[in-house]
């Protein structure tokens, strides 16, 4: 960014057991860069979850709360007149609840506004940036959209924390026999494939097996999941509100993962993946990753047993062969530089 005016990035993006938390991480990333970058980031945000909201504030997040109901003309009424109220020079607005009106809304009163999306879910896109970071994005999804509005496609604006970026250069060690399982289901897991994905590592007969299990914020099984990982045969760690999940990632050799923005945190990692579908909109992610080798898809996990995931665990963790391919494709998709990328566009177009 330029000038010695600190600059103001306000974000509006919600987080629950059901929304999930990865809107609200991606956001975290960028965040992060505008702090890094020397401006001030604001979080508004109209679901409180404490443990997130505890999470921001200790990144140095401003965290305001919106009463209103999320999404509404109302919402972008007043996300707008905060917006002009703190001086912000870019609105950053991610979720499926914020569609074709919400962005109408926030461009009529004059200030410039970034939309995160990943499959093309408003009608109509008024936005100055389109951001949408997938391996499946493509210009067909935004054909309505205003004759200004940019579009930020692809992989090369995958959205990684600061903690992340730590690790570049990082070479994993490909191990003959994987024995380090991470299970990370997303921040809420509602459905609790958490559960399922454990009792499938109860069946996995390899010495030495162990696994951490990363539990989100939102996640309300934390307590049948204790009480199953108590019980197990081999070693498993239960983990929740996880604030060093990098050094999670490089510990594991494989992981089993739910089929959103982790999956982006797992490639940049290297980490060999076997993907759940746990949302709709989390289906083009792990099928295009699948397609170019990057993870192994299960599919929708309701049609996905015990035995299939310990099976088809119970291989890879064999084959380092296949680990080492599915770790080159993966890497070669998510680079370091995606944040910095957003960062340019926002600048140029406040510039401009």
């Amino acid at each position: 960014m330029t000038g010695t005016i600190q600059k103001t990035l306000l974000i509006r993006v919600d987080a629950s057991t059901k929304i999930g938390t990865g809107h609200l991480m991606r956001c975290l990333a960028l965040g992060q860069a505008w702090q890094d970058a020397g401006g001030r980031a604001v979080f508004l945000i109209a679901i409180e979850v404490p443990a997130l909201g505890s999470r921001l504030r200790s990144e140095g997040m401003e965290v305001v709360h919106l009463p209103v109901k999320p999404g509404s003309l109302e919402d972008a009424a007043q996300t707008a007149d905060f917006a002009q109220k703190i001086g912000a020079d870019w609105v950053v607005v991610d979720g499926y609840h914020f569609g074709a009106d919400y962005q109408r809304v926030i461009k009529e009163r004059g200030l410039h506004l970034l939309f995160i999306d990943d499959m093309g879910h408003a009608e109509h896109y008024y936005a100055d940036l389109v951001l949408n970071q997938n391996i499946h994005a493509h210009e067909g999804l935004y054909r309505n959209r205003e004759p200004y509005t940019r579009l930020l496609l692809g992989t090369r604006y995958v959205l990684l924390r600061r903690e992340f970026l730590k690790w570049r250069g990082w070479k994993r060690e490909i191990p003959e026999v994987a024995r380090k399982v991470l299970v990370t289901m997303g921040g809420s897991d509602p459905y609790n494939v958490t559960l399922k994905v454990t009792q499938a590592l109860q069946q996995v007969d390899v010495d030495g097996l162990e696994a951490i299990v990363v539990v989100g914020a939102s996640n309300p099984h934390y307590q049948e999941l204790q009480s199953i990982v108590q019980d197990s045969r081999f070693p498993i760690r239960l983990e929740t509100n996880v604030t060093n999940i990098p050094e999670l990632m490089a510990w594991a050799d494989v992981a089993i993962a739910a089929g959103g923005t982790t999956c982006w945190e797992l490639a940049f990692m290297g980490v060999p993946s076997l993907v759940l579908i746990l949302a709709e909109n989390q289906r083009p992610i792990a099928e295009g990753l699948a397609r170019v080798g990057a993870v192994v898809s299960f599919g929708w996990f309701k049609h996905v047993s015990i035995a299939d995931i310990t099976s088809t665990l119970s291989h890879l963790l064999f084959d380092k062969k296949r680990r080492a391919q599915m770790i080159q494709c993966a890497q070669r998709l998510v680079g370091e530089n995606g944040v910095l990328n957003i960062l340019k566009e926002l600048d140029r177009i406040k510039s401009a």
